[in-house]
């Protein structure tokens, strides 16, 4: 029998043509859309990241040249892991959506609809960010990428801050804010990139403490009213939607780093109909991509867990 014309969903999508619809996908990730880390976008094997540390440059002035101060150059390898996504799902679940008004003729054969496509990929790349938010921070290499929460236990040259016993909750959040504030070193604290990195559980904390600031109406006499500053004595407080609860980084962004190859001609995306192959009423999504994370300058990284 002949295949209805229109039917099959089958597409391949490879190097710049799947960039882009994995770039969005991986950009939508909270924590590298909001600029939290710096993302490397073309890794195709590694990247060897610089760290460099100076001392003593100022020197008594002299007719000759003499070499002032110390140049120390270190580097971290960031080397993103392949990763791949499989998702199957049927055509009948969407039968009665709105997608159904373009769907004509019989059961079998049926013709599907051109938006499906579009909708099933973006649907598949929305879980895609989800994922990867969560990776960036918690990822384990048996299940997926390291996560930076697993670099930063790791590091010996991070300032490690024990978490109170019992969690976070409104009553503490601000004197433990208080530990990882006083923690920053100087020379971090007056760098424009600066800020504190919090999960969603205590940004609500937060708010919540500011809401019985002051007199009984609390912040600005609006007690509950309104949404407070995410903001701790000058440092900006940015929540990451990924970072497990009871965790707190304060850092500047140019020393926490996301890798990935979703530039180059490495990613890949397909979409298989799986009708035309064993008779089925299913559709696959296949995605292929990278993903890593690494530090740098970790004496410059207050690390609250």
């Amino acid at each position: 029998m002949a295949t209805p014309t229109g039917q099959s969903l089958t597409g391949n999508f490879a190097g710049e043509k799947a960039s882009g619809y994995l770039y969005p996908a991986i950009l939508a990730a909270n924590t590298i859309g909001s600029g939290i880390v710096t993302t490397h976008e073309n890794i195709k094997y590694k990247l060897n990241v610089r760290n460099l540390a100076t001392t003593g440059f100022l020197a008594n002035a002299t007719c000759d040249f003499t070499s002032t101060g110390e140049v120390a150059l270190s580097d971290v390898v960031l080397e993103p892991k392949e990763l791949q996504v499989n998702i199957e799902l049927c055509k009948a679940n969407f039968r009665t959506q709105w997608e159904s008004l373009e769907m004509r003729g019989a059961i079998t054969g049926q013709e599907i609809p051109a938006s499906f496509q579009e909708f099933f990929i973006q649907k598949n790349l929305e879980l895609i960010a989800k994922d990867f938010e969560v990776a960036i921070w918690q990822g384990t290499a048996g299940a997926g990428f390291e996560g930076l929460q697993a670099k930063l236990a790791a590091n010996t040259e991070v300032i490690d801050i024990a978490a109170i016993g019992g969690g976070l909750n409104a009553a503490n959040i601000i004197a433990e804010l208080g530990k990882v504030y006083a923690a920053i070193p100087d020379e971090v604290f007056v760098a424009e990139d600066v800020k504190i990195i919090i999960p969603i559980s205590a940004a609500k904390f937060y708010q919540e403490a500011l809401s019985a600031v002051g007199s009984d109406a609390g912040y600005l006499a609006q007690s509950v009213v309104g949404s407070k500053p995410l903001n701790y004595q000058g440092i900006d407080l940015v929540v990451a939607n990924g970072l497990g609860a009871n965790k707190m980084v304060a850092a500047r962004s140019s020393d926490l780093h996301f890798g990935t190859n979703v530039l180059t001609d490495l990613a890949e995306l397909r979409v298989i109909d799986m009708s035309e192959t064993d008779g089925s009423d299913n559709v696959r999504f296949v995605a292929r991509m990278t993903g890593g994370t690494q530090v740098t300058n970790g004496s410059n990284i207050v690390y609250y867990s």
